[in-house]
């Protein structure tokens, strides 16, 4: 028996070794922040204390992009590295709707989860519209061994929402704002629920600042100044979202995790409405368009990562990223590679991150595709190259970001020649990601809601 004993003791030994070099990961999503709504990237008024902090500790991501400009399909390119009309989540989700992440996509807690990861999911989800029933995946069927979330928005507001629901059982009336209750459920997982032998992997997506806003009065009363109460509202929310972030890296701190974990902090799209009159006085930072536009300003987002020891503090990071270049990359930072099966649309942005090289070599161009009229358009970036079109692929415009980033030169007359090849590599690279979704998008409504008279389409099991 001793041998045999020897042998289960050595084998454990080399399994706890193994997960203790495979760092965590957290992944933190704000809902509707845009470019500009952070201290760290220039908002004159709003206070961002604990986010600046965290920029001074690693890398501030300029060109940081979602991969859509309306919340679910860029959702869904976190977890697949697949640009949303490839991975089926082609817009946002309403209550109900046949759209969904389905089971046939390979999703970043899955494969992190096969490799000894413990997993935990908390915040919105909004990748499924038939939430919480057997009906259609929810949060555990891709990859996540814990998750308390809710469909899409706090409801009925971020104050006390009621719509939680605990890995299939609803939780009932709250106490609390939203942000603080997403992370107090990461905390507690943290401390108490998972395996502490095991990396993890935390993906925490509050609810702030999207519409309905509702913010604790002792976030308001940091902005007596404000006489639009609406801008207040905003303002404060965006606060409290920073502070629960800062309660979460104290946190790490306190365990004594944090010198071995990857944590990457964006947004899902631009800001809500239009900044002046509208609810939604978010920043775009001065970037032309906002939520559902692809436009800079629809799409451009806050980009911050730490990871201690292998990414600089206070260092800035000026080329292309992408959400959906987050599973490569954190599978890389966890030592795995990435599953070969499918087109994947984002790459390994890690040697970028870390300061080795200040660019990266892309089988696949920056893309976005947004099927909501009266925006329906489609977008590619190439090097510093900007080409939009509508829908039907009759109207363009082409920008030169690095001299333009405010997309205010069309330059489609002017450089003919880069126009035409680029037109030609939009529509080609367009048609090849249609082929490979589903066509949800030919039959449904913007918000994938009721289907139309025509039969149903390829591809659409769970």
């Amino acid at each position: 028996m001793r041998p045999v004993f020897s042998l289960l003791f050595a084998s454990l030994s080399l399994a706890s070794a193994a997960s203790a070099a495979q760092p965590n990961v957290i992944v933190f999503l704000a809902d509707d922040l845009g470019y500009g709504d952070l201290g760290c990237f220039g908002h004159p008024r709003i206070k961002t204390p604990n986010l600046d902090s965290f920029a001074k500790q690693g890398a501030r991501l300029t060109q940081c992009y979602a991969a859509s400009a309306v919340c679910s399909p860029s959702r869904s390119a976190i977890l697949t590295g697949r640009t949303p009309h490839r991975n089926g989540v082609y817009t946002w989700i309403a209550e109900g709707a046949e759209v969904h992440l389905r089971t046939s996509e390979t999703t970043l807690p899955s494969l992190l989860k096969n490799i000894g990861y413990t997993t935990c999911h908390s915040g919105k989800w909004h990748l499924n519209g038939l939430f919480n029933s057997p009906a259609q995946p929810q949060p555990d069927k891709h990859g996540y061994d814990w998750w308390m979330a809710t469909q899409n928005n706090a409801s009925p507001s971020h104050e006390n929402p009621v719509n939680f629901v605990r890995n299939g059982t609803e939780v009932g009336p709250t106490q609390g704002y939203s942000a603080h209750l997403v992370v107090e459920e990461a905390l507690a997982w943290l401390k108490d629920k998972r395996d502490p032998a095991k990396p993890f992997f935390l993906a925490v997506w509050p609810h702030e600042p999207h519409y309905p806003i509702k913010s604790d009065p002792k976030y308001k009363t940091l902005y007596p100044d404000l006489s639009d109460d609406i801008q207040r509202e905003h303002h404060a929310n965006v606060t409290q979202m920073d502070d629960a972030f800062g309660r979460l890296m104290r946190s790490l701190d306190d365990l004594k995790l944090s010198e071995d974990t990857f944590v990457f902090f964006t947004s899902d799209n631009g800001p809500e409405g239009d900044g002046i009159k509208s609810p939604g006085r978010g920043s775009s930072g001065g970037l032309r368009g906002r939520k559902r536009d692809l436009h800079e300003g629809g799409i451009r987002v806050p980009g911050i990562v730490r990871w201690p020891g292998k990414i600089k503090p206070d260092a800035t990071v000026d080329a292309p990223v992408i959400g959906s270049d987050l599973l490569p990359t954190v599978l890389a930072v966890a030592g795995a590679t990435p599953p070969k099966d499918k087109v994947l649309d984002g790459v390994n942005v890690l040697p970028l991150l870390a300061g080795a090289v200040t660019s990266v070599k892309r089988p696949q161009p920056l893309f976005w595709r947004l099927h909501m009229a009266p925006n329906a358009k489609i977008a590619m970036r190439v090097d510093d190259w900007k080409i939009l079109a509508n829908a039907e692929l009759t109207q363009f415009e082409l920008y030169n970001l690095a001299k333009d980033p405010k997309e205010t030169t069309d330059m489609k007359e002017t450089d003919p020649e880069r126009f035409a090849a680029l037109r030609t590599q939009l529509t080609a690279h367009n048609a090849a990601v249609e082929a490979e979704g589903p066509d949800w998008w030919k039959r449904l409504a913007p918000s994938g809601g009721k289907a139309k008279n025509n039969p149903p389409g390829k591809s659409e099991s769970n």
